[in-house]
């Protein structure tokens, strides 16, 4: 999900939109899905303004597709502003390692290390979404290790592009466990303050999605719009 802040600071739209954001990126509600204004707000008690709000806020991720006099749908995968989000998110990605491995706040080491335990607990019981979440959590608190907490806004806005990729690409223990590897090793190298590691281990890890993505638009094309 997509951090909003504190719950007391949580609007009636913040509500939708992370309900929705979260069906959306676990696949709950699949690529080309209609979805209702209406029924959304029905569904939550509210008027359609919130959700209104909400559906404008998905469609700027590019998550919805909302159309004038046309059904508003769950956009489908798009090979180019997959892309896009990919090289956005490792240009910011690698200064946020660099920066953690040259000077990194020892204080988020605890949450860094109990993350990654719970990591293995997920594998262990093949839970494919609570990996998910640990990982959104993991690289979220590399930037706050790299003391650049607000990059993450910016890694979020792209990294929602591919999560549902993710989804579909996290289905076996296997592929979960090279992404936890992945994980340990970049630890190895910020608390060793190797750089040129964490690089060189961040760019193989964000790299694991190409072939993936080829495969799912073989298997899925239905779910591509290009």
């Amino acid at each position: 999900m997509v951090a909003l802040g504190t719950v007391e600071r949580m609007t009636s739209s913040d509500v939708v939109f992370d309900t929705l954001y979260g069906q959306i990126t676990r696949l709950e509600l699949l690529p080309g899905t209609k979805i209702s204004e209406t029924e959304v707000a029905k569904s939550f008690g509210y008027s359609r303004q919130p959700v209104r709000e909400a559906f404008t806020r998905l469609a700027s991720l590019n998550l919805l597709l909302v159309r004038p006099q046309r059904a508003t749908v769950v956009r489908p995968f798009s090979r180019q502003l997959i892309a896009n989000a990919r090289f956005v998110r490792t240009a910011v990605e690698l200064e946020i390692v660099r920066a953690a491995a040259r000077d990194r706040d020892k204080t988020v080491d605890a949450a860094l290390k109990t993350n990654l335990r719970e990591q293995a607990d997920a594998i262990s019981a093949e839970d494919v979404s609570t990996f998910h979440e640990l990982d959104y959590q993991f690289h979220k608190l590399l930037c706050a290790a790299a003391k650049q907490a607000f990059a993450f806004d910016i890694i979020a806005e792209n990294k929602a592009q591919v999560d549902r990729l993710c989804m579909l690409a996290l289905t076996s223990k296997e592929a979960m466990d090279v992404l936890y590897v992945d994980h340990q090793r970049l630890l190895q190298a910020l608390f060793g303050g190797d750089a040129p590691a964490a690089d060189e281990v961040l760019r193989l890890h964000l790299d694991r999605l190409t072939p993936t993505i080829e495969a799912i638009y073989t298997t899925h094309n239905a779910y591509f719009d290009d």
